[in-house]
């Protein structure tokens, strides 16, 4: 490979523009292919976006025989992620899957086996992971800060509204979004609990389409958790709540809590308190205040996943699996169906140990 790293993106809505911006603030990389169904849509990529002018594609397969690529950008809707990401793997071109990996955990696997066997690496994206406020709180869970862990909660109240579905063409379809406000929304707080928490031994859940018409998917959801350490916790995710509020996750203990909404510490308390404690709230005293989407779908910010992508290029030249691979991506994945599951059937589901 190169000094410069050459990226394709597969798939130009609105979700391959925040990595075309992070792209553009990571040093020696370069975009040399865009691959999108419709010209049109790609071309209005790069106009918006300012990135140099590129060829531009119909199919994967022609980009990789002809231009020079390193790595392949999976931003199609969600469960078309599986053919792209198995070209790329087949063709030994490392690639990066915007989250959810896929849609069920079969296809999430068929994704991490192509890659295994070609030798490349793959990143599935969950920005969340890299806030300073949610490292904060994983480094303080490896700490054992919260003494025996007791209760994980997390929240994503979020509102979309009835013209988001209708636009697209694929919102709101098991066959494409593979869920609702579950699978699209909160799958970032659900990959978050998962890190902080471990693993799960046996889910509850409850699903509903309560604020939205023409959708096959639920808007509302609730979910109870037993996870394998002891401890309890509780997901709540929506597209339902007018106008929207910004995600949360609290982690409790029997020694310590803490609150984080967004980017933003509400709570920090443990006992004994330490000076790093102090120093965490001074640090975190000034609110960011960002929405994340709570809303606007576009008003997330980017640099969640510039930080990703850089991790993700650093794995590639060093020949090590980045912070968020395959196996960590379908884990929310197999969290989610399990709650489909549940609801579906009306029984708790338990995890194989």
């Amino acid at each position: 490979m190169s000094e410069v790293m050459n990226f394709c993106i597969v798939g130009c809505g609105m979700i391959a523009r925040f990595h075309t911006r992070a792209l553009q603030e990571i040093p020696q990389t370069r975009i040399s292919a865009l691959v999108s169904r419709q010209h049109s849509n790609a071309e209005r990529l790069i106009a918006e976006t300012g990135i140099p002018p590129c060829p531009i594609y119909s199919h994967l397969e022609e980009a990789i025989a002809r231009e020079p690529i390193d790595a392949v950008i999976v931003t199609t809707a969600s469960g078309a992620h599986l053919e792209p990401a198995v070209c790329a793997a087949k063709a030994r071109k490392h690639v990066v899957v915007e989250k959810p990996l896929e849609i069920t955990p079969e296809r999430c696997q068929q994704i991490i086996d192509a890659c295994d066997q070609a030798g490349v690496q793959l990143c599935t994206i969950f920005p969340s992971r890299f806030g300073d406020a949610n490292r904060a709180l994983k480094q303080a869970v490896e700490r054992q800060k919260f003494g025996r862990l007791t209760l994980a909660e997390t929240t994503c109240k979020w509102w979309r509204s009835q013209q988001y579905y209708d636009e697209g063409g694929w919102k709101g379809t098991r066959r494409w979004d593979g869920g609702g406000a579950l699978m699209n929304q909160a799958i970032h707080n659900v990959d978050l609990l998962l890190w902080l928490m471990g693993p799960v031994e046996s889910v509850c859940g409850f699903t509903a389409t309560l604020a939205h018409e023409r959708i096959e998917v639920e808007d509302t959801a609730v979910a109870i958790l037993r996870f394998r350490n002891g401890a309890l916790g509780v997901i709540q995710a929506t597209t339902s709540v007018h106008p929207g509020y910004p995600k949360t996750i609290a982690i409790h203990g029997d020694r310590g809590s803490a609150v984080i909404e967004q980017d933003d510490v509400l709570r920090w308390d443990f006992t004994p308190e330490t000076e790093e404690d102090r120093q965490i709230k001074a640090r975190f005293a000034v609110k960011v205040g960002a929405s994340g989407g709570a809303a606007d779908p576009k008003a997330i910010s980017h640099e969640g996943h510039r930080r990703q992508l850089a991790d993700f290029i650093e794995a590639v030249r060093k020949g090590q699996r980045p912070l968020v691979d395959g196996r960590e991506g379908k884990r929310s994945v197999e969290l989610i169906c399990a709650i489909y599951e549940s609801q579906a059937s009306g029984r708790i589901i338990h995890f194989p140990s």
